[in-house]
C-alpha cells in the first residue's frame, strides 16, 4: 500500500494547520493510502550547523526527530509539509526540520511527491507556500498542486472550517497527489523511472 507522511510545523496540535491536514488524511483513506501524521511543531528541533557529519554518519549529527522521520520519508510515497504562517514565512520549527532532513538524508527523493500547505489569518501565505516547496524542488520530487494555492485561511481550527473554498482545496490537492502516487509507481513499473545525471556540480572554486 502507498504511503504518504504529513508533517504538521505548527505548536498547535489542533489548530488550523491541522485541520488543513486531516481533511487531506479523509481523502487519501478514501484512496486506499496509508498516512501517518507527525508533529514537528511541538518539538524542540534546532536548524543545520553545516558540519557535514551527515556525509559519515548517514544520518544527522543531533539525534532527535529528524532522524526518526528519516527511515520513514525514505519508504514513503510522498509528503506533505504543513505550517502556519509567522511574519511572512514558515513557522522556524519546520524550517529547521526540512533542512536537517534533506540535507542528512543520503536516499534519493527522485518522484516522491511532495505537497506544501499553509495556513494564515492574511497574509504571507504565499511567500511561505514557496519556502515549502523549495525542498521539492531541488530534490527531484514532482509537486502536487490543487485548485488554488494550497492554503487555508483562519485565525482558529473553528474559522478553518468555515474556509469552504480552502478545505475544497486541500480534498483536490489530497485527490490529485492519490492520482500522482497511483500514476508514477504505474508508470515506473512499466517504463522505469527518468535517468538521473549527476556529473557535474558547479560551484566555481577557481574564480573564474
Amino acid at each position: 500500500m502507498s504511503k504518504v507522511l504529513l508533517l504538521n510545523g505548527s505548536p498547535h496540535q489542533q489548530g488550523c494547520t491541522a485541520t488543513a491536514l486531516e481533511e487531506m488524511i479523509r481523502v487519501f483513506e478514501a484512496e486506499g493510502i496509508e498516512t501517518e501524521l507527525i508533529q514537528v511543531g511541538t518539538k524542540d528541533i534546532r536548524g543545520c550547523i553545516s558540519c557535514n557529519k551527515c556525509e559519515e554518519a548517514g544520518k544527522c549529527v543531533f539525534d532527535d526527530l529528524v532522524n526518526e522521520v528519516a527511515p520513514k520519508f525514505k519508504e514513503a510515497d510522498g509528503l506533505v509539509v504543513g505550517s502556519p504562517v509567522y511574519y511572512g514565512s514558515p513557522n522556524g520549527n519546520i524550517l529547521s526540520f526540512m533542512d536537517r532532513l534533506f540535507y542528512s538524508t543520503p536516499f534519493s527523493k527522485h518522484m516522491k511527491v511532495g505537497a506544501a500547505v499553509v495556513s494564515c489569518r492574511r497574509g504571507g501565505n504565499t511567500a511561505s507556500f514557496d519556502a515549502l516547496n523549495k525542498y521539492f524542488t531541488i530534490s527531484g520530487m514532482p509537486v502536487a498542486s490543487s485548485t488554488y494555492w494550497n492554503q487555508v485561511h483562519g485565525f482558529t481550527a473553528d474559522d478553518v472550517k468555515k474556509d469552504l473554498e480552502g478545505l475544497q482545496t486541500m480534498r483536490n490537492l489530497a485527490r490529485n497527489m492519490s492520482f500522482m502516487i497511483k500514476a508514477f509507481a504505474d508508470a515506473g513499473e512499466k517504463y522505469g523511472y527518468p535517468a538521473v545525471e549527476d556529473e557535474f556540480f558547479t560551484s566555481f572554486p577557481d574564480g573564474k
